[in-house]
């Protein structure tokens, strides 16, 4: 059993989205970071960074915070998800970390100059949105006659950057510009796990 602490953030759902796809048994646990619950003392000895996601692994007594840690921990849990032969395996992690070090940063960035800043800065949205459609441009590239990021098989790539590109309106990009993507992105949203995972924290 999975302790899984969580909010309504592409962050969160990486993980609510894999421990559905995996089908292992957790119990969520929503840590509001609008009333600043990510602070609370109990929180931070499982995530000492005061970030969501985290889990507990009951089985073994395993904290983990961070969200893509935490996806190749489930998949080398479960066993699911994660090539384990070498070309797999790093064809896997190489795209994992385009998300962790480029799409999470960049968009959430475009995000917060959209939609939190409390005045308008133009350079930031200029800055940050300008990034965010290159970085559309070379998933639409990647994605040319793949149905997938990495070895063309559905993995914790595109776990990853899935609930990133989910928030595609809050960073004023039509996916139609961007038609592989489209396509890939509709088809994994028909999945039933990933609907589900992306419906967590419930309400």
């Amino acid at each position: 059993m999975i302790d899984f602490y969580t909010w309504f953030t592409p962050n969160g759902r990486k993980v609510s989205i894999m421990l559905e796809e995996c089908g292992l048994d957790y119990t969520t646990h929503a840590v509001n970071i609008g009333k600043d619950e990510q602070f609370d003392p109990a929180f931070l000895k499982i995530s000492p960074n005061n970030k969501i996601p985290a889990i507990v692994d009951r089985d073994n007594g395993r904290s983990l915070m961070e969200s893509g840690a935490i996806l190749m921990y489930l998949a080398e849990k479960s066993g699911k998800f994660w090539p384990q032969d070498p070309d797999g395996k790093w064809k896997t992690v190489e795209w994992l970390m385009f998300q962790m070090g480029g799409v999470g940063p960049i968009f959430g960035q475009v995000h917060h100059f959209e939609r939190a800043a409390k005045e308008d800065v133009p350079y930031g949205k200029k800055r940050y949105g300008t990034e965010c459609r290159r970085l559309y441009a070379v998933m639409d590239a990647h994605l040319e006659g793949k149905s997938f990021f990495a070895n063309d098989e559905y993995s914790i790539a595109d776990i990853a950057i899935l609930p990133w590109v989910a928030r595609y309106e809050w960073q004023h990009v039509d996916l139609a510009d961007y038609p592989n993507v489209k396509r890939w992105f509709d088809s994994l949203m028909a999945r039933p796990a990933v609907q589900r995972g992306m419906e967590i924290p419930a309400g």
